[in-house]
């Protein structure tokens, strides 16, 4: 043993093994003994109807998925608002603080403000969540089993009153966005029926497909009056000799009297103005059936609004989500907390580590002096 060898051992001594027997002392003398409560539950959904299926998925869109409202439950658990409803319901400070005389480390301080009693908070309540399976794990620490219990009872109300609240929530959301649908597709559906009632009192045509039909119909008979009177023509040129015969006069007169007719009519079928602004007939038949689409579009709008909100209605009436509870809060029969062999370990673990990197730190400089 070297002189540098007593100052190793001195060192060792005061940096470790000293602070070792004090928090060995202190956890085993002092600290006081914590109960855990353990609860488990998860957020159930419910299947949506059948009837819901039929606009598409869209009112799927109304709530969040189960994974969202796990997470959202989760960061509420540790939320100063949950600490803050709890301290209402029961004295968190007067509780956690009343060993702190005897076990300052680890109790909460008398005058603790509500900022302190979260954080606080983060380590007497350990909160797991399993984000795949949607699993939500809970353990409550408190100095006497029925007050743990009764905590973790208050943790899971509290969580079942919040997802009731995302409930009311989520029915509010999905009945007012239903309606405002379904007042949208009436406002269009009204307007798209003005729209064409307007075209027809312009135009004095209630449906300019029927006029069409009656204009071919005159164009189709004219075709074959045309048929007739050259079949006519061409027996009388057999039966006379004579061209100036008046029959025939008469008969090719016809003929020319009835082709003029059938190009008069095409002629007004494409530029005679029918509209109030001057439209011909095939503009005019082109506004109209733009304004049947925007009609027979309006009108599926305003059906599937009208079956979204008789969805939206039927799913308010039924709770869509609620909080299944698969492990009760439990009554602890002996405490658990603190864990005093695992917190001497780790104390000899780190101080041995930091006095170890202390020492090489000292001789690698002054080796290098």
């Amino acid at each position: 043993m070297r002189r540098r060898h007593y100052g190793l051992v001195l060192s060792f001594i005061l940096l470790v093994i000293v602070p070792f027997l004090a928090t060995v002392y202190y956890v085993y003398t002092f600290a006081q003994d914590q109960y855990a409560s353990t609860a488990g539950f998860t957020i159930r959904t419910e299947e949506t109807s059948s009837a819901t299926d039929l606009l598409g998925g869209l009112a799927s869109l109304a709530g969040s998925s189960v994974g969202a409202d796990g997470d959202i439950l989760f960061e509420f658990i540790t939320s100063p608002e949950l600490v803050q409803r709890l301290s209402e319901r029961m004295d968190l400070v007067a509780h956690y603080s009343a060993p702190h005389e005897a076990d300052p480390l680890f109790a909460l301080q008398p005058d603790a403000t509500l900022e302190d009693l979260v954080d606080h908070w983060q380590g007497v309540v350990r909160v797991s969540y399993t984000q795949s399976s949607g699993l939500i794990d809970l353990e409550v620490l408190a100095y006497d089993p029925v007050t743990a219990q009764t905590l973790a009872r208050a943790i899971v109300e509290e969580s079942q009153s919040m997802i009731n609240e995302l409930n009311d929530q989520a029915r509010a959301d999905s009945m007012r966005y239903a309606e405002a649908d379904l007042e949208a597709a009436i406002a269009r559906l009204r307007l798209a029926r003005e729209a064409l009632t307007q075209f027809r009192t312009e135009t004095q045509i209630v449906d300019p497909a029927s006029d069409l039909q009656g204009r071919s119909g005159v164009l189709n008979t004219l075709q074959q009056q045309l048929a007739e009177a050259l079949i006519e023509f061409d027996l009388l040129s057999e039966n006379t000799t004579n061209p100036n015969d008046p029959r025939l006069v008469q008969s090719a007169r016809r003929i020319e009297v009835i082709r003029e007719r059938i190009r008069q009519e095409r002629q007004n079928f494409a530029t005679e103005d029918i509209g109030s602004d001057g439209e011909d007939y095939p503009t005019l038949l082109a506004r109209y059936e733009g304004l049947v689409v925007d009609r027979e579009f309006a009108e599926e709008s305003y059906r599937a609004a009208l079956t979204a909100l008789d969805a939206a209605r039927t799913n308010a009436a039924r709770q869509s989500r609620y909080l299944a509870v698969y492990i009760r809060p439990t009554l602890p029969q002996s405490a658990e907390y603190p864990q005093r062999s695992m917190i001497s370990g780790l104390a000899l673990l780190f101080l041995t580590l930091g006095w170890a990197i202390l020492a090489l730190i000292y001789y690698s400089i002054r080796d290098r002096q």
